[in-house]
């Protein structure tokens, strides 16, 4: 027998900004499934209409297209298993839980709201947990308990009901999780879920078995907190006499400092982003920052979630992965089962090396738009010379305006610590006469700048620092910055010179 095409599915809920733990779930999936010549399927699960929140889906696809980890069937990519919101599925399921209550796997349910909530109350009471299941639903309102003229009663009199799963009383399950290994569960701690409601919706327990199994997916990849589920739905899969596909649970992705999961609230407090996207919130207004916005390329998102869960293993000390070497490389027998801690200044040491590795042309590119952004137009070379000469110590394109401002604009004030330092008595007689040197010079490239003022200086036989001090002081406004002659070089004689004029005034 052939090997059935391995198909894998992201599964959101429209009902926000998709968390970065979210994007991994889906980056692990795309993974798996392009490493095995798989399909990767968006599948929108919007059955609860309520939580459901304006652009949200959008934003999902902007995402996922963002982070360079397209899906290959899903809304706008209909194929043979559409259409892909559960919301335009709803047709399907009731016939699907009528077929298991014909095969006696499933029942109806009537009881109220309100003589649960006594159950619930009464059981805390005694100190109990109420759970409805094989102990006590002969003795609750259902179709169990009823006789089937009841039952028919009560439904044609248009009383609300529910259908539940009928749980095995007494059962040892053996699991199997691909990254946990087996587990076993005992069935009589399980509760009779609810897999259709009132309302004519079903439970997502219901409609994601059902689409998983007619959307032909084979390994279901999803977070951790899907585990306490697995049972349910390996029993589904068994009432209705499917073969389930391979389960395996992500773990989770840990706080940077503390215990639990990371929130928005801890991206928040330590200042780093939790949404691929920025999103602003209709409801409230709110803006979130997000990785695109905060000027992370995709390239260092994509790394930094690959290794949150997961290594190559045998030892392997590399770190930097393509999305191709990913894909080469990754197997659910490296994803680890304990959670793993989100390190910010990790995924800042990803962002600096595909920063290093991006073309200069690029960033000069991304820098003019910047610029633009402080009306302050520039010409491509420009911006690629200062490019090259602050690309070393940058991490993010908005680093070439923090480092090197002074490329585009005179300092306005000088660092009152360097100018006490650099600024003697004799220091304003100095850069006259440096001023009367540099008009003499034409070529104002940095070496022979370097070469002319150098040659001066030792000719005065005076110290380097009496010089090179003020200098830098006065083109840049504080002691930082790349060699002082290619700053020189890179303003200009005539700026060099204003800028020198007006240290020299308010020094």
């Amino acid at each position: 027998m052939s090997q059935a095409k391995v198909r894998v599915r992201f599964a959101p809920s429209p009902t926000g900004p998709l968390h970065i733990g979210g994007v991994r779930t889906a980056l692990f999936n795309y993974l798996f499934a392009k490493k095995h010549q798989g399909d990767f399927i968006l599948r929108i699960e919007d059955t609860d209409q309520t939580r459901y929140v304006e652009g949200a889906e959008n934003y999902i696809i902007e995402a996922l297209n963002w982070c360079n980890i397209p899906y290959d069937e899903g809304p706008g990519k209909e194929a043979d298993c559409g259409p892909y919101r559960q919301s335009e599925r709803k047709h399907l399921y009731k016939e699907y839980a009528e077929e298991l209550i014909s095969t006696g796997n499933a029942y109806y349910a009537f009881d109220t709201p309100e003589t649960l909530d006594a159950h619930r109350k009464d059981h805390e009471a005694n100190g109990k947990t109420f759970i409805y299941n094989w102990h006590n639903r002969e003795k609750l309102t259902n179709s169990l308990s009823l006789s089937s003229e009841e039952v028919n009663q009560r439904m044609e009199a248009g009383e609300p009901y529910v259908i539940r799963f009928k749980s095995p009383e007494a059962e040892t399950m053996e699991l199997k999780d691909e990254i946990r290994g087996n587990m076993t569960i005992e069935t009589k701690i399980l509760d009779d879920k609810v897999l259709f409601k009132s309302d004519g919706m079903p439970t997502y327990h219901l409609a994601n078995i059902v689409d998983d199994h007619l959307m032909n997916i084979t390994h279901v990849i999803r977070g951790e907190e899907w585990l306490p589920s697995l049972a349910l739905h390996v029993l589904l899969y068994r009432a209705f006499n499917w073969e389930a596909p391979k389960f395996a649970h992500l773990p989770l992705i840990l706080k940077p400092q503390g215990k639990g999961k990371l929130s928005k609230r801890d991206g928040d407090k330590m200042g780093f982003p939790v949404f691929p996207l920025e999103w602003n919130d209709p409801k409230t207004g709110d803006v979130s920052t997000g990785y695109r916005e905060e000027g992370y390329f995709p390239e260092a998102v994509v790394n930094m979630l690959a290794f949150l869960g997961w290594n190559e293993g045998g030892g392997s000390e590399k770190e930097i992965y393509s999305l191709e070497e990913l894909v080469q490389a990754f197997s659910l027998e490296h994803v680890s089962k304990g959670g793993s801690k989100f390190d910010p200044e990790k995924t800042k040491w990803f962002q600096h090396h595909y920063l290093q590795e991006a073309k200069d042309e690029t960033l000069a590119e991304q820098l003019t738009v910047l610029l633009k952004s402080k009306t302050i137009d520039i010409s491509p070379e420009y911006s690629l010379k200062v490019v090259k000469l602050l690309k070393e110590r940058a991490s993010f394109v908005s680093d070439f305006w923090e480092l090197g401002f002074y490329f585009f604009v005179a300092p306005e004030n000088y660092d009152q610590k360097a100018a006490k330092k650099a600024w003697k008595e004799d220091t304003g007689n100095l850069m006259e006469e440096l001023i009367a040197e540099l008009k003499k010079i034409n070529d104002f490239s940095s070496e022979n700048l370097q070469e002319q003022i150098k040659g001066w200086i030792k000719s005065k036989e005076i110290g380097f620092g009496k010089v090179m001090q003020p200098f830098r002081l006065s083109l840049v406004g504080a002691m930082q910055g790349p060699d002082v002659f290619d700053i020189a070089s890179a303003i200009g004689k005539e700026e060099t010179i204003s800028r020198f004029e007006k240290a020299k005034k308010e020094l």
